[in-house]
């Protein structure tokens, strides 16, 4: 891995993984199924349960399919068998740090987004969950009980503040956050 310029670090078990593990630093986790300690099926449920998204390759010599699927099911990106190819295992090393890249550009772009909703007023929002259902401004107007000119208004906000340049855009910016009628 470091002949290609990958940085790695080892740890002797599980624990102490999970002791020096840094949420902001991407990458991706190469684990073993027996493991002094924690087995690599347990530190993916743990990681799991933790909501941890790092992309995860299990790698057992005592393969057997019970336990792939186990380890699949709990969000191993790939399960290998040991002796394993060099080549192969860097590979699906590196396809696995592209995942982690594109699921922190995701998140983040998802942050980003929310934090534009949280900064509407609470009558953008309600105009904003209006709008999206593809209510006209009359209609929202009447539901809200005031005038189209000031339905306008806070639509004309909300579409600044959530930076959309059309209603198409902007229903699709709420979908990516799904955002649902009053809660984001």
């Amino acid at each position: 891995m470091e002949s290609i310029g990958l940085k790695i670090e080892t740890f002797a078990s599980a624990q102490e993984f999970l002791n020096a593990y840094d949420p902001s630093r991407p990458g991706c986790l190469v684990t073993d199924v027996r493991m002094p300690g924690m087995s690599g099926i347990e530190l993916q449920s743990k990681l799991a349960a933790e909501e941890v998204t790092l992309p995860i390759i299990v790698v057992s010599g005592y393969a057997d399919v019970p336990t792939a699927v186990r380890s699949m099911k709990r969000g191993a990106i790939d399960f290998v068998e040991k002796p394993f190819d060099e080549q192969m295992m860097l590979e699906r090393i590196q396809l696995s740090i592209l995942e982690d890249a594109r699921l922190r550009q995701e998140r983040a772009a998802r942050e980003r987004t929310m934090a534009r909703l949280e900064s509407l007023t609470r009558r953008e929002r309600q105009v904003m969950d209006l709008v999206i259902l593809g209510k006209s401004n009359k209609e929202v107007a009447r539901a809200l009980d005031i005038s189209p000119k000031t339905v306008e208004v806070h639509r004309s906000h909300v579409m600044v503040k959530m930076q959309a340049e059309s209603l198409a855009e902007l229903v699709r910016i709420a979908g990516s956050c799904t955002i649902s009628k009053g809660n984001p």
